[in-house]
């Protein structure tokens, strides 16, 4: 597998004279003041056909979440799912004492899932609760946030727990400073619109029993809209998760799978979070390429994987760049952080050649910059 995917200097001595453009176009860039990584290869034979500083490690911003999302579908498998545990001791409809929502680290655990568990526990039986709304949120520890996000825009990102309802925002998308309270406020308001009484006495002890679960969507459909979307709090959920609750064992745990499948040591992931947030995140163009190299071509997770990439041109989204040739030509994955603008994926050629390609820049450098040259391998 190692040697399937391995892209070899070797292939650096091969390039063409089209070359020249891409230096070109990076040397311009360069003169700004932007550092810049790039590179696309053929996705059949992993031939190197334009290059510039390839393997030079730069922040990769959101492109971060290629590595992780990857490495989750192989892992895990893409039909994995996360169960939220209810538990109560219950007797003849009513639970003595706390009602106990247990969290697993399921990010989407939503208003609307939250209603429809509520109608499990209703068909159970359950009528009224003695006690409170408790929530168990011992499955993550207690490390607010990763490594690395002292000099980023962290507080875009809402606090990670176990059990988080409505990805730890109000009704109007802001973040809410006491998530706890948010879930079992949220929670309450939705069992008593389902006609279950919880009468808020005192806390007593629960009998160990399971009442009912909520399974969260497969994981294909988790990496769907993490890619998609970007989302920053359910790719940092799922990678808590795959710590077993710790941020740097779920990294460490990415970076092993890594150096397993394709032989990339932590020199050449290094990465302290998997959403792409912190900036002591470094990847160059050949560790991305080679990433989306092997997924290209991994049967097993593969076509979850691709799919799961912004298609340029379409569902949901229009057509940003000026060129209508580029449209359902282009999937890709971009990231943004302040003086970092990154993309990497896969497009097709006019004569119907499937290349991956990745570009990072570091500096003051615009949209148009990676789209400008992203035209022109395409077309």
């Amino acid at each position: 597998m190692r040697s399937f995917f391995l892209i070899t200097s070797m292939l650096m001595a091969g390039l063409s004279l089209a070359a020249q453009s891409a230096r070109t176009w990076a040397r311009g860039l360069e003169a700004r003041g932007i550092a810049v990584s790039a590179g696309i290869w053929d996705i059949e034979t992993g031939k190197a056909l334009e290059l510039y500083d390839d393997g030079v490690a730069l922040v990769p911003a959101s492109t971060t979440k290629v590595v992780s999302t990857y490495a989750l579908l192989k892992s895990l498998k893409p039909d994995a799912t996360i169960e939220t545990e209810v538990w109560g001791d219950l007797r003849d409809g009513v639970v003595q004492g706390d009602l106990v929502f247990k969290g697993d680290g399921d990010p989407l655990f939503t208003s609307e899932r939250i209603w429809m568990l509520a109608q499990s526990l209703k068909k159970e039986g359950v009528r009224r609760v003695t006690g409170s709304i408790r929530l168990d949120q011992s499955a993550f520890d207690a490390q607010p946030e990763p490594q690395g996000w002292e000099n980023t825009s962290a507080d875009t990102l809402p606090v990670v727990r176990a059990l988080s309802v409505d990805f730890n925002r109000d009704e109007n998308g802001r973040i809410v400073v006491d998530p706890d309270r948010l879930a079992r406020e949220t929670i309450l308001r939705i069992l008593r619109e389902t006609g279950i009484t919880v009468e808020g006495g005192g806390n007593g002890p629960v009998v160990p029993r399971k009442l009912a679960a909520w399974t969260s969507p497969p994981l294909r459909a988790l990496v769907q809209d993490i890619n998609k979307w970007s989302n920053n709090f359910m790719i940092e959920m799922l990678i808590r998760r795959f710590g077993a609750g710790s941020w740097p064992r779920g990294v460490q745990r990415v970076q092993a799978f890594y150096q397993a499948a394709f032989n990339l040591g932590p020199e050449a992931i290094q990465i302290t979070d998997g959403s792409g947030l912190s900036k002591d995140n470094r990847l160059s163009a050949r560790t991305l390429a080679i990433i989306l190299r092997g997924a290209y071509h991994d049967f097993e997770v593969g076509p979850e994987f691709v799919s799961s990439l912004k298609i340029i041109g379409g569902e949901p989204w229009r057509l940003k760049v000026k060129d209508p040739n580029l449209t359902r030509r282009v999937r890709v994955k971009t990231g943004h952080l302040d003086r970092v603008t990154s993309l990497c994926g896969y497009l097709q050629t006019l004569d119907g050649k499937v290349r991956v390609f990745a570009i990072l820049l570091n500096g003051p450098a615009r949209d148009e910059d990676v789209w400008e040259q992203i035209s022109r391998w395409a077309n």
